[in-house]
């Protein structure tokens, strides 16, 4: 059978299919009904003469011919978007385009506010919808499928093309009040070792900070965790606990929490926010668009930090050259 005789909007069906690995979940990404998509992975079917999706307990797994035809099709399907966008233009000031950005609580505390003071100014008519990050969601292909772009902590793993956008480093808060910091702004590893800590939990992903503690034998103890970083200011207050947290966040809260941002008593460790998305978008010309502010905005955030980080990659530890603010000391 030659190309002539397929649809081929089957090839976003497919696609859709051995991505999601279930016949629901892609009906939902493509907005078309179950019974719809039952009869395209039918058709797919007869093509192939393969099943494609076959059933192992309670999931589907691709099979060998499927596993195969998967980077294939996502090769196919972002050289034709690439060569539809050739013709298409994306005017900001104009367009009424809406994205869907998925980012931690902490990227949105820095994020948003710069970010939306742009689009005020440049794109009034665009709008943006802001995700949470979800524990378990980052490593799945389907989900960054499903939004424009990701902004989250490095390391994560995510398929997609990414790159760095951002940088910051850890701090020490606790309540203003704790009788442990001395001389007004300084904590010690013992003190660490000894303080109950409220933690940031990422599902099966520590922050820089916990691998830090690991490295030098402390096992925080842990008698609080919440979700993100952005509720840790508030349990702190009034406490005796200490939570490790990224400065902007810290300095940004510490005024009107009561808490203190005191540096850690080790070399800085770095928290570096970087920018996932698709394949299947990264020509299209407004995501390029929203791909180039979100860096501006980043470098922005950088260069009011006096920050000129070293290029580093997952696994490589970098000592970031901040200059101290007031809130840290």
């Amino acid at each position: 059978m030659g190309l002539g005789a397929i649809d081929l909007n089957l090839l976003v069906a497919l696609e859709a299919l051995l991505e999601d690995r279930n016949v629901t979940h892609a009906g939902v990404r493509l907005s078309t009904s179950q019974s719809a998509m039952s009869g395209s992975l039918a058709r797919l079917r007869r093509h192939f003469n393969d099943e494609l999706l076959v059933r192992v307990g309670r999931n589907y797994e691709l099979t060998p011919l499927a596993e195969r035809l998967l980077p294939v099709v996502q090769d196919t399907l972002r050289k034709a978007e690439e060569a539809l966008s050739l013709t298409r233009q994306f005017d900001p000031a104009q367009s009424r385009q809406r994205f869907s950005v998925v980012m931690s609580d902490y990227a949105m505390t820095v994020f948003v506010e710069p970010l939306l003071r742009v689009l005020a100014e440049e794109a009034p008519g665009v709008r943006i919808d802001f995700h949470p990050l979800v524990s378990g969601e980052p490593e799945n292909e389907t989900h960054l499928r499903c939004h424009d772009v990701m902004v989250v902590p490095l390391g994560y793993g995510l398929p997609g093309i990414s790159e760095t956008v951002m940088h910051d480093r850890f701090v020490c808060i606790v309540d203003r009040n704790n009788p442990r910091v001395r001389d007004g702004r300084r904590l010690t590893l013992r003190d660490l070792a000894e303080m109950p800590h409220a933690v940031a939990g990422f599902g099966k992903s520590p922050t820089p900070a916990d691998r830090q503690l690991e490295t030098l034998g402390i096992t925080p103890q842990v008698q609080v965790s919440t979700p993100g970083f952005s509720v840790l200011p508030f349990l702190v207050a009034g406490t005796d606990l200490v939570a490790l947290v990224p400065e902007r966040l810290a300095t940004r809260y510490e005024p009107f929490v009561g808490c203190l941002a005191v540096p850690t008593p080790f070399p800085d460790v770095p928290l570096i926010e970087a920018l996932y998305w698709h394949h299947n978008r990264h020509t299209d010309p407004g995501h390029r668009w929203l791909r180039e502010t979100i860096r501006q905005v980043g470098a922005a955030l950088d260069d009011g930090a006096s920050a000129t980080p070293a290029a580093t990659s997952d696994d490589s530890p970098v000592v970031l050259p901040f200059a101290r603010s007031a809130a840290a000391g």
